[in-house]
């Protein structure tokens, strides 16, 4: 239950106050906090308000009807002389009967002398007058009690005509089976929107009019479908049979539920997985088991596979022994020195050693300081590239190597071309007579 006040001002006296409003939630498991908004002491001062909404139009009988009944078991339970009930009842009754509407003195005027012409005031023991007969079906469920019914959300009327394909009839039969109710329980009925302004100044008026009373002269509403007003005393069963012309597929004694059906919604099944929780020793457990294979994995890993390129291991450069050892055509003898290279297969590593003779020479170059360098620059080089001397060394002695081998194979045609020539001489010409 939920408590809140309205400000109340009084524009003539320039006179406020505070309305007490409470709030009960509309699940039925909490009806027994009704006792603390509405009891014996202030049960005179109390107005009722039921409040249905029309985004389910299908549920506002039910609705009406079933807290309709735990009111009546409230009031049945609540700690007050059969005199003062009666008395409220009287209260009730009496105000049904003397209902004005506004601008229509008139009417009032002639209903005042026929009610004087058809009953007898006759004075009982309790000088009590005797009351008019109430029309047919009019507080049939009298609570004693000053009850209003308000029908909210009434701007969603537009979204049940194209989402569920309701029409008129549809909302001229929720209409005249909540009047029904009115009738029954003395109620007014109101049809509201807080999204469309509509009727929620009315409704406010009307509450300090029965309250405190206000002045209030509106007369019933029932022109638009969306904003109803029925004041108390208004309505009769005559005045609701209008509505049952507009009803041509269904009948007015119909039962709402056969009528109003609510919507099939369907919907994947979903069941909802109970969900057990783990013991935290075992959850601790069974993380630590899988963090120990996965550390030694991981260790592994970064050794062998996950090495930084700037900690890759550089290539290693072969000595002059194994260049030596490692260039085809060449071999070395066990002391180290190299053999003579053979003629067939010197032919194609010779081009391979002068390359590498050259290129050696080039890196020299441009590995070496310039003529007017520091000498300071030189050797941090130098210091900087020990191996390069170790390749110029391997470089000079392939050479050298090559040239001593080119060297001996010229030799031996120069010497065998000269015995040649003297083993084969020309003939000499015959001497001439």
């Amino acid at each position: 239950m939920e408590y809140f006040y309205i400000d109340v001002q009084d524009e003539y006296r320039e006179d406020h106050t505070k309305l007490c409003v409470y709030i009960l939630d509309g699940d039925v498991e909490h009806s027994h906090l009704l006792k603390f908004a509405l009891s014996a002491s202030n049960f005179g001062d109390v107005t009722v308000m039921f409040c249905v909404s029309m985004t389910q139009p299908w549920a506002i009988m039910d609705s009406l009807t079933s807290w309709a009944n735990i009111l009546q078991n409230h009031v049945d339970d609540l700690k007050i002389t059969p005199e003062e009930r009666k008395e409220f009842k009287r209260k009730v009754i009496k105000r049904w009967q003397d209902y004005m509407e506004p601008g229509d003195e008139m009417e009032a005027a002639a209903a005042q002398l026929r009610r004087s012409a058809t009953v007898s005031t006759s004075v009982i023991a309790d000088d009590s007058v005797v009351s008019l007969p109430l029309p047919e079906n009019v507080l049939t469920s009298n609570l004693g009690l000053d009850i209003v019914v308000v029908v909210t959300k009434t701007d969603f009327m537009t979204n049940l005509e194209k989402e569920h394909d309701y029409k008129d009839e549809h909302f001229d039969f929720i209409q005249q089976s909540i009047r029904r109710f009115c009738l029954h329980y003395g109620a007014s009925l109101f049809y509201t929107s807080v999204k469309e302004e509509k009727n929620c100044d009315l409704l406010y008026k009307h509450l300090v009019h029965r309250i405190y009373g206000f002045p209030f002269h509106t007369p019933a509403l029932v022109v638009e479908k969306d904003a109803v007003f029925i004041p108390f005393g208004w309505d009769k069963e005559k005045k609701i049979s209008i509505l049952h012309e507009n009803m041509t597929t269904m009948k007015p004694d119909d039962f709402f539920s056969d009528v109003i059906v609510k919507p099939v919604v369907r919907r994947p099944i979903q069941r909802d997985i109970e969900i057990q929780a783990e013991d935290d020793q075992v959850f601790f457990a069974r993380q630590q088991s899988l963090l120990n294979q996965q550390l030694p994995a991981q260790g592994a890993s970064r050794q062998v596979g996950d090495e930084s390129p700037m900690r890759a291991p550089s290539a290693v450069q072969k000595t002059a022994d194994r260049r030596l050892s490692g260039s085809p055509g060449i071999q070395q003898s066990p002391l180290g020195t190299p053999k003579k290279i053979d003629s067939a297969k010197g032919v194609g590593t010779s081009e391979g050693v002068l390359a590498n003779f050259f290129n050696s020479l080039l890196s020299k170059k441009t590995g070496s300081p310039s003529v007017g360098g520091s000498p300071k620059l030189a050797g941090e080089v130098g210091n900087a590239s020990p191996g390069i001397s170790t390749s110029v060394k391997t470089a000079r002695s392939d050479a050298a190597a090559e040239l001593d081998r080119m060297t001996r194979s010229k030799k031996p045609a120069q010497t065998t071309s000269p015995s040649a020539s003297c083993s084969n001489p020309p003939p000499t010409p015959p001497a001439s007579s």
